[in-house]
């Protein structure tokens, strides 16, 4: 016999904040840029593979976000993988739009011309916009990574890692 999914009490902001939150992830900021040329760019931790053939990965925007429009115009964005010295663009890419690439040092990636933050990444994953899903307040933005650079060795660049309200580094 299979039990019937019930109504349960309302899951609050706060707990669902504090659930997740309690789940330690890599952190990444997501770069694109509009025709002429401005760069956008958000932290995201909501980011993970999703296909070999071909290669995809998925991050989710948040629809409140000024880069997600542009993104979506665009159609290519720059996944910047960060390592545990990228803390202060994880920390910028998280504040106020207009601050975001006055004090992270970019430079633009080889295949789309997309913001890369070479110094503050380890890797970074160039896409071509897939598919958009909607999904409450977010959309899931599938990409199909078209060009990967590497700017240091993950054995020598620990991964920048955010949870329990603080970030850290991969431990060695």
């Amino acid at each position: 016999m299979v039990t019937p999914v019930r109504d349960g009490h309302a899951v609050t902001h706060d707990a669902f904040r504090a659930l997740m939150g309690s789940h330690p992830s890599g952190v990444a900021v997501i770069t694109t840029a509009d025709a002429q040329g401005t760069p956008y760019g958000f932290t995201c931790t909501a980011l993970c593979s999703l296909s070999l053939d071909p290669p995809q990965l998925l991050v989710c925007a948040a629809d409140s976000g000024s880069t997600l429009p542009v993104l979506t115009a665009r159609g290519a964005f720059t996944v910047n993988l960060l390592h545990a010295r990228g803390r202060h663009a994880a920390e910028v890419f998280a504040g106020p739009a207009a601050e975001r690439f006055r004090s992270v040092p970019w430079r633009p990636a080889p295949a789309t011309g997309l913001p890369a933050l070479t110094e503050d990444a380890h890797a970074t994953a160039e896409c071509r916009v897939a598919r958009l899903v909607p999904a409450a307040d977010h959309t899931i933005v599938i990409g199909e990574v078209l060009h990967i650079q590497t700017h240091s060795p993950a054995a020598e660049e620990a991964p920048l890692l955010y949870g329990m309200r603080r970030y850290a580094a991969w431990p060695a």
